[in-house]
């Protein structure tokens, strides 16, 4: 029989949502970024994307940068070892509006720099692609697909 997730309405009483948690909130981090427009700002945010675990995503109209890795506090539990010393950015985040529920579902989201070059082919115009400088590798060529 599977098993339905628990909703944070359904807790008893005296229960505490942070038992449940799998502290997505401690495992990453996101810092907005303004909308890309042009080639150059889609190509620094490929540079983004090829530091490791990094990804790109867009939320109601806002762009991000998404970098993972958990807080060097968490617990195996999913605590924090940290919890009376810990920064005021996690003493102002409260279970009520946690990511306990959310499924993680974006707009966009981008993982790879190749994404965001496909992106960037969709919707900027190509006679202003930039020309690779001397020295440097081209710059990644998409394959033309007949419709």
């Amino acid at each position: 029989m599977a098993r339905r997730k628990l909703h944070r309405d359904n807790l008893k009483p005296g229960e505490v949502l942070c038992a449940y948690c799998t502290a997505r909130c401690c495992r990453y981090f996101a810092l907005p970024i303004e909308t890309p427009t042009t080639w150059e700002d889609f190509d620094h945010m490929r540079w983004y994307i090829m530091h490791g675990r990094t990804a790109i995503f867009v939320d109601e109209g806002s762009w991000f940068l998404l970098v993972y890795g958990d807080c060097e506090h968490l617990l195996p539990n999913n605590f924090c070892g940290f919890y009376e010393n810990r920064p005021q950015i996690c003493r102002t985040y409260s279970t009520e509006n946690c990511e306990f529920e959310n499924e993680g579902c974006y707009d966009k989201y981008f993982e790879t720099s190749q994404q965001i070059w496909e992106y960037a082919e969709a919707v900027l115009p190509l006679k202003a692609r930039p020309k690779p400088k001397a020295g440097q590798p081209p710059l990644p060529q998409l394959p033309v697909i007949s419709v």
